[in-house]
């Protein structure tokens, strides 16, 4: 955990829970603090905020941990898996209905997630998975501040924070015509990239917090023996946080002794290990010496995202704006804001990798 947050507001109870408050959800990683200050600054302004990142980096987290921290804490937070309601109940599941709406319907009618969030957060996950229609009666609930109930006959007035989160390329959708533009623009008033874990820079802070909570203070990255810690800290974790924190889980229930060894991991990580991206791709000098007094904090760390990002997937435009969560047209233009130049402009060198 790095240093207290004078801005955190999360009260004792929070604190006292097993979820994290924004100030625990990364240590010294830059990216992931200029993230966490973006998303701040946006849910002091209970602006919509829009969470992009693969799947398994931490938005249900970083969504709890915003809810935690604003102003509507001591409120619900009502959360909506998109991809996990069957598309013929997801508009009786977010909009509700009344008594005898349709057959089968609850004698009572029922309040819908919309509903339920009034005065708090509704949190939409795989928001890109909801149905065209459900997104129509979203937009409306978005811009006029009220939701209809099937079979109701006057609106309900809400009034609530949303959050959204995907790990797919929104932008994109909104050009096959699978999803409504003028809706993207209503949730992506704040876009809040998380990196994935292969690019961030604690992960060694992540590895000793998860092993002191799944081990209750037994255990800790000092835990493991030389070639497990190795191992843990290079490792590609293509599953993200979810991946690493069930790897932990597994090792601190097998373990026989104090020392975790690689016979405590779990079998298919230790015979697909491969090293992390951040091992292996260097930062092109071009890139580094750029001029950057311009730029605010923020943008700083969105730059280096983005140069990670690049880096991993060997400076393939579409790859990284696939991971990035943009079109292309919107890379192109964040390195023309960040001032980073393209591989062609650098040579050859960039593309070559460490010498071995």
């Amino acid at each position: 955990m790095y240093a207290h947050d004078p801005l955190d507001r999360s009260n004792a109870n929070f604190q006292s829970s097993l979820r994290p408050s924004l100030n625990q959800l990364c240590g010294d990683d830059p990216v992931m603090l200029a993230t966490l200050s973006r998303a701040r600054m946006l849910i002091d302004r209970q602006l919509p905020i829009l969470i992009l990142g693969e799947t398994g980096t931490g938005k249900e987290y970083l969504s709890r941990a915003l809810h935690d921290y604003s102003t509507r804490r001591r409120a619900s937070m009502i959360s909506v898996n998109c991809s996990s309601i069957p598309e013929n109940l997801i508009e009786s599941e977010l909009f509700g209905y009344r008594r005898g709406a349709f057959s089968g319907a609850l004698n009572s009618g029922m309040k819908g997630k919309v509903e339920q969030a009034d005065g708090g957060t509704l949190f939409l996950d795989e928001i890109g998975d909801m149905p065209a229609a459900q997104q129509t009666r979203l937009l409306r609930v978005l811009s006029e501040r009220e939701v209809t109930p099937i079979g109701a006959t006057h609106p309900v007035a809400v009034d609530l924070q949303l959050i959204c989160a995907t790990h797919q390329n929104l932008e994109a959708r909104v050009q096959a015509g699978s999803f409504r533009e003028d809706l993207y623009y209503r949730i992506a008033v704040g876009i809040v990239n998380l990196p994935p874990l292969r690019l961030r820079q604690d992960r060694a802070w992540l590895l000793n917090s998860m092993f002191i909570t799944e081990s209750q203070g037994n255990a800790t990255l000092d835990s493991l023996d030389s070639e497990t810690r190795e191992l843990l800290l290079t490792y590609a974790w293509p599953g993200n946080l979810r991946q690493m924190r069930a790897a932990v889980q597994y090792a601190c229930a097998v373990k026989s002794d104090d020392t975790i060894r690689l016979r405590d991991l779990p079998a298919n990580l230790v015979h697909s290990a491969t090293p992390a991206a951040t091992a292996i791709a260097p930062m092109p000098v071009a890139v580094a010496a750029a001029p950057l007094d311009s730029l605010s904090p923020i943008a700083h760390g969105e730059r280096e995202i983005i140069i990670r990002v690049l880096s991993s997937r060997r400076w393939n435009i579409s790859a990284a704006s696939r991971e990035l969560g943009i079109c292309r047209t919107s890379l192109y233009r964040k390195l023309r804001e960040l001032h980073i130049p393209h591989v062609r402009d650098m040579g050859s060198d960039v593309l070559r990798g460490p010498q071995r």
